[in-house]
């Protein structure tokens, strides 16, 4: 894994571009969410994707709407974040039309989303070279002022010298030991669907993060097994599992779990409250990071981003 660029972090009065390459965000949840960024002095811009419904009712906007918004929001100068309003299914779509050369070459800037949104971070980070987060989402009830969720993302975002290690609770270790490597990875289903694609982003080196929702196991194992017989998984120095929510009773995916990931001689952590289902703590992925399962932590051994420059006195 070739280095990364670390994003700047956030201070107050930044402009923060919110778009929605997924599902359309409901008004009020986006609006609540909107006020959080606003509590913590940020200043958000909402994107047309954000307040439209596409040609199907899964979609926010047109394929050509979300590719242009996000091409704005990577690439024009003036915004500090890229936050995406909610997940569900559009990202691949927007990005198969996605003009790179209207992005350009901008300085790099904090992508956050989760689920759907492990596309775009694959993409940013292949393309661009970006560290990104893997955070909750604008619309959703963990982006709310006084939400553990919230309150965590923000303090990466704006201090991140105080966001140095995650700490988890009621792991549960598959295969102990410890691992340094690059973080990577997302949602397990996103992760196969972008193999073959020029954005996948393989595990070789890496530290790797996998959750999913809805996958019940059969489906699930077709995934795992999709990422190990494609190679995805050669070379992978640890994995951090979050969480399986809707994808039935949590003793058989972790069965399943060990059956696929077990025997790969890496350390596997079970249970970090990350993911879907859960008031989810924020990943940063494209850092440089030590995986403990004992102590159930991952520790970061470079910034997740780039603390801004103390402002001198006189």
């Amino acid at each position: 894994m070739r280095p990364l660029l670390t994003p700047p972090a956030l201070k107050p009065g930044d402009r923060v571009a919110v778009v929605a390459l997924s599902g359309p965000p409901g008004r009020q949840e986006l609006d609540l969410g909107l006020a959080a960024l606003r509590s913590v002095g940020l200043l958000p811009e909402v994107f047309p994707s954000a307040r439209a419904v596409g040609p199907y009712p899964y979609l926010a906007a047109d394929d050509k709407v979300r590719a242009e918004d996000l091409a704005r929001a990577l690439g024009q100068p003036g915004y500090a974040a890229v936050i995406c309003a909610r997940g569900g299914y559009g990202v691949q779509r927007a990005l198969e039309v996605l003009d790179w050369d209207a992005v350009g070459t901008p300085e790099p800037r904090v992508v956050v989303g989760f689920s759907d949104v492990t596309a775009l971070i694959e993409a940013v980070r292949s393309r661009l070279g970006w560290a990104s987060v893997y955070g909750p989402m604008v619309s959703s009830v963990m982006f709310r002022s006084g939400v553990p969720s919230f309150e965590g993302l923000a303090r990466l975002l704006l201090t991140p010298q105080r966001c140095t290690e995650l700490v988890f609770q009621d792991t549960r270790v598959l295969v102990p030991g410890v691992a340094e490597g690059v973080t990577v990875g997302g949602t397990a289903s996103l992760l196969a669907t972008s193999l073959a694609t020029p954005f996948s982003v393989p595990a070789r080196d890496g530290i790797l993060f996998l959750e999913d929702v809805g996958e019940l196991p059969y489906r699930l194992d077709r995934v795992l097994t999709q990422l190990r017989r494609t190679g995805y998984l050669d070379g992978v120095r640890g994995i951090l599992c979050g969480t399986w929510d809707e994808c039935g009773p949590l003793a058989d995916v972790e069965e399943l779990l060990a059956d696929r990931l077990g025997d790969l001689g890496v350390p596997v952590l079970l249970g970090a409250d990350i993911g879907h289902g859960v008031f989810m703590q924020s990943l940063p992925l494209g850092v440089r990071a030590r995986l403990d399962t004992a102590a159930a932590t991952l520790t970061f051994l470079d910034p997740p981003l780039t603390p801004a420059a103390p402002v001198s006195a006189g």
